[in-house]
């Protein structure tokens, strides 16, 4: 059965390069009706690794990915690994090197000098004397001394490796004990079935050192499959400040879930010149083999452009639980819809959304300074104060934006004005600025009642504002 993992390292929480490898891993395994497996590689003690489990589970679960089984923790398996170290000493494919630290700073001097490239000299791989007192050892593989390893990769095609430029007796064992990288690794791939490898190509200097360890221990070796890097815009590594950040941060800013992946897999794959995929299209037409060989850019521009498109199709009932999470509860308000719609085509995130909700909501605090000195004067005052007056007389006819719309028209044509004259104004009046969604709906959201308030209490402080000359 095709079985993919997704491997971290216990960092605190899922960046949004390993989301990307974890969906393509994901994708490939449910495509293939086969297993997505979830591993924790945390050899190194020191860091907390449930905690990073625990972010990782809740980034996968925001996004909608499931892994199989339980979760894999290495720090739990030394004594398997303790296992496969002791087969390999015995069998005579590995050994206990004493090489001290002195003899090791000795030799890459000596080899720096020569302008060498710094590597082990194997002098403890034959060894059969007394091992050295003091010296703790640590156990080095066997790995081959000439020809090439070589191997297929699905995105890169055929690649080799020269043993004499990239091999040396590698540690697999240090001198506490502790496995290395490398070595478990290859042995809980193996171990846990895995039969395609996908992740990033700052992994393959690592391939051939675990093909070692597969060939040694006589295990099949997976596909292997290494994704170029995302960069950022100016080709640079991607930092915290172009995008790579904790995706849970994604969420805090705004995005759906879908709009992300959406983003992330075309983030180094395509399907023709196809910019929005609904995930069952990303099931249905994922190949890793379709990965681009050259490295992606991080484009934020996209990623906004395709969240505006999901936030815009969303279904009302989404929309509004979404917003509850920024602090917007519209679930019971009355013109809830009409809000939506106003919205939905305007807002690029969620967190502008909610902010363009409040405004409208809630009645304003303040009012846009520039706006209050473009638009408003004795006449716009005037204006207002009849407009409040007319709208009073409304008293139950008036609740979509059509009914405001055919009220407003009247009151202009009575008073012989035009749009520019009004509309403006009754912005500022209700939402404290110029800016807004189409006045009528904002009326009909707002209702009859609170825009004579909010008309009012404008006027009232503008009256009241000895700075303000008209």
């Amino acid at each position: 059965m095709l079985t993919t993992r997704f491997a971290p390292s216990p960092t605190g929480y899922l960046h949004i390069g390993g989301l990307r490898t974890a969906l393509y891993s994901y994708l490939w395994a449910r495509k293939n009706s086969g297993r997505f497996l979830l591993r924790i590689e945390d050899t190194d003690l020191k860091r907390n690794s449930k905690e990073a489990a625990a972010a990782i589970e809740e980034a996968f679960k925001w996004v909608g990915l499931s892994h199989d089984d339980e979760i894999v923790y290495q720090s739990e398996r030394f004594d398997l690994y303790k296992k496969y170290i002791q087969k390999l000493l015995d069998e005579k494919k590995a050994y206990y090197c004493y090489m001290s630290r002195e003899e090791l700073d000795a030799l890459r001097a000596e080899q720096q000098a020569k302008k060498e490239r710094p590597r082990y000299d194997g002098r403890y791989r034959d060894f059969n004397g007394t091992p050295p007192e003091g010296v703790e050892p640590v156990v080095r593989i066997k790995a081959p001394t000439e020809g090439t390893i070589t191997f297929e990769d699905g995105i890169k095609g055929e690649i080799s490796f020269k043993a004499e430029d990239i091999l040396d007796d590698f540690i697999i064992a240090r001198a506490d004990g502790t496995p290395t990288y490398n070595f478990v690794v290859a042995i809980d791939d193996a171990l846990m079935g895995i039969t395609d490898v996908i992740r990033g190509d700052d992994h393959l200097s690592n391939t051939p050192k675990q093909i070692v360890v597969y060939q040694a221990l006589g295990f099949d070796l997976p596909k292997f499959y290494h994704v170029p890097m995302i960069l950022n815009p100016n080709g640079k590594k991607l930092s915290k400040r172009d995008g790579a950040m904790d995706v849970m941060e994604y969420k805090r800013m705004g995005y759906l879930p879908e709009a992300l992946l959406n983003f992330l897999v075309r983030l180094g794959w395509s399907h023709g010149d196809q910019e929005i995929f609904s995930f069952q299209e990303m099931l249905e037409l994922f190949d890793p083999k379709d990965i681009n060989k050259s490295a992606s850019a991080y484009n934020a521009e996209k990623l906004l452009w395709l969240n505006a498109h999901y936030i815009k199709n969303a279904s009302y009932e989404r929309l509004i639980s979404e917003l509850q999470e920024f602090g917007v509860n519209i679930a019971d308000h009355d013109k809830k819809e009409i809000l939506v719609d106003a919205l939905r085509d305007r807002a690029k995130t969620l967190v502008e959304f909610a902010e363009m909700a409040k405004a409208i909501i809630h009645a304003p605090q303040h009012y846009d300074e520039k706006a209050v000195k473009k638009f408003i004067n004795n006449e716009a005052i005037e204006i207002l104060q009849k407009y409040a007056a007319y709208i009073k007389i409304y008293e139950d006819t008036l609740h979509i934006p059509v009914d405001f719309e055919k009220a407003t028209k009247a009151f202009m044509e009575k008073h012989a004005l035009k749009m520019k004259q009004l509309a403006q104004p009754v912005r500022i009046a209700m939402v404290g600025s110029s800016v807004s969604p189409s006045v009528y709906d904002v009326l009909s959201i707002v209702g009859r009642d609170e825009v004579v308030e909010r008309i009012e209490k404008f006027v009232k402080t503008l009256l009241h504002d000895d700075t303000k000359s008209f």
